[in-house]
């Protein structure tokens, strides 16, 4: 992290907060690149005994072997500072306490029961700092000891099953959904916790599970069974309440296209710009009802319809008579359409490395604060001997005395970045 980024950080809304971050792999740190973002201090404190956070070995085949890290860790540990510490010596747990009472919030992605076997759990926290915000993702809740896994949470809150096409086995979604889901529960707890703790100076142990985030973002496919009796099953990209929506249609260039149209009046717009309005009164399909019972024959007339066209030629048309409609786009076209570049991050790691990454913040508001001055993803270890001289205010001597009995870990010939 260099002055600049730092400079960068102090103009932004959270800058002064200070997060403790114990959590790894995906739902937590991405908690915890959320406030970088927003400007607090991020401390990831990286457990020696593992080497780290696991992430950093998940690499795809083409990656380096000598990296560590990898395009899986990038995502989601923008911002950060590195602090690896070995959590089983009791030297090393003292560096930890004496950090959290440094700390406005502590992350932590622990089963039941570990965090108080590592001596990390909320009460043990609390009593180094009563205004602490302990803020803990689980699997399945606080009584339920099993550790949480996406693929398996997926599977279990129904998300899997209904996923896939109707002839095909059910599929698990190709990005860790319910991480993703769970994060946003708890960034949105912590803010609230954070407000609390301005009336009342108090800090509160928070808890948000992947299973109740996942049974929460079911929406009208949950009411589809409880409210309908309907058990969803696969639809491949079709909408169970509305045709058409989601049905993927290809083009003459073997391109796909998705058309969303939500309403009668959007479905007569459609028809009509393909060249066959009286499409809109056939009964068969004049009503969204209709079209539902009938979607088969309906889809079978669109796509032969959006053949006759190629990708960018259909979605001209459509989009000048402001049809919802748009391309099926690899991850090379997304990051083509001018909205998504704006969500793009640039840097260099430390050893000169450059590396891309994409922003955790996607709303903007009066501030132009954005995401501008984020460092990018640190090795491990990188910050370790700045945050004991800094903020710990260790002596060299003991520092190298900790290292050298392994105690933590510091990272060679990396940048010491100035107070923060």
């Amino acid at each position: 992290m260099t002055e600049q980024n730092m400079e960068d950080i102090r103009d932004k809304p959270l800058a002064g907060i200070r997060v403790l971050e114990l959590a790894s792999v995906l739902a937590g740190p991405s908690v915890g690149m959320f406030f970088a973002e927003l400007g607090a201090t991020v401390l990831k404190v990286e457990n020696g005994s593992t080497d780290g956070d696991v992430t950093r070995k998940w690499k795809l085949a083409a990656e380096p072997a000598g990296s560590d890290i990898s395009a899986y860790f990038s995502c989601v540990n923008w911002g950060k500072l590195s602090f690896a510490v070995n959590l089983c010596e009791a030297k090393g747990l003292e560096l930890v306490y004496r950090l959290a009472r440094q700390s406005d919030i502590v992350l932590v992605s622990y089963k039941p029961g570990d965090a108080e076997k590592l001596k990390v759990d909320y009460p043990t926290l609390r009593a180094h700092n009563a205004r602490l915000i302990y803020a803990h993702i689980t699997g399945y809740g606080l009584h339920n000891p099993r550790a949480g896994f996406d693929a398996i949470i997926q599977a279990e809150s129904g998300f899997t099953y209904m996923n896939g096409d109707p002839s095909g086995p059910p599929t698990k979604m190709p990005v860790a959904l319910m991480d993703v889901l769970a994060a946003h529960h708890l960034k949105e707890a912590i803010l609230l916790a954070l407000l609390q703790r301005e009336r009342t100076s108090r800090g509160q142990y928070i808890e948000a599970s992947l299973l109740r985030a996942g049974l929460a973002s079911l929406a009208n496919q949950a009411t589809n069974w409880l409210v309908g009796g309907s058990i969803p099953g696969r639809m491949g990209s079709d909408h169970p309440n509305i045709v058409p929506y989601g049905t993927i249609y290809d083009t003459s260039d073997k391109k796909g296209i998705v058309v969303a149209a939500g309403t009668d009046k959007q479905f007569r717009e459609l028809v009509t710009a393909l060249g066959r309005p009286a499409l809109a009164t056939d009964p068969r399909y004049a009503k969204n009802q209709d079209r539902v019972k009938n979607k088969a024959g309906i889809n079978a007339i669109l796509q032969d319809l959006i053949g006759q066209y190629g990708r960018e030629e259909v979605l001209q048309l459509l989009w000048s008579k402001r049809i919802p409609a748009g391309g099926v786009f690899n991850m090379k076209e997304v990051f083509e359409v001018p909205e998504s570049r704006e969500m793009l991050l640039d840097g260099r790691c430390a050893d000169g490395t450059a590396i891309r990454g994409v922003r955790s913040i996607a709303f903007s508001t009066g501030e132009q604060w954005g995401g501008s001055g984020l460092a990018p993803p640190p090795h491990y270890g990188e910050h370790t001997r700045m945050v004991l001289s800094d903020w710990l205010e260790l002596p060299d001597k003991d520092i190298d005395a900790l290292i050298k009995q392994q105690v933590v870990y510091a990272r060679k010939n990396t940048s010491r970045p100035g107070p923060h």
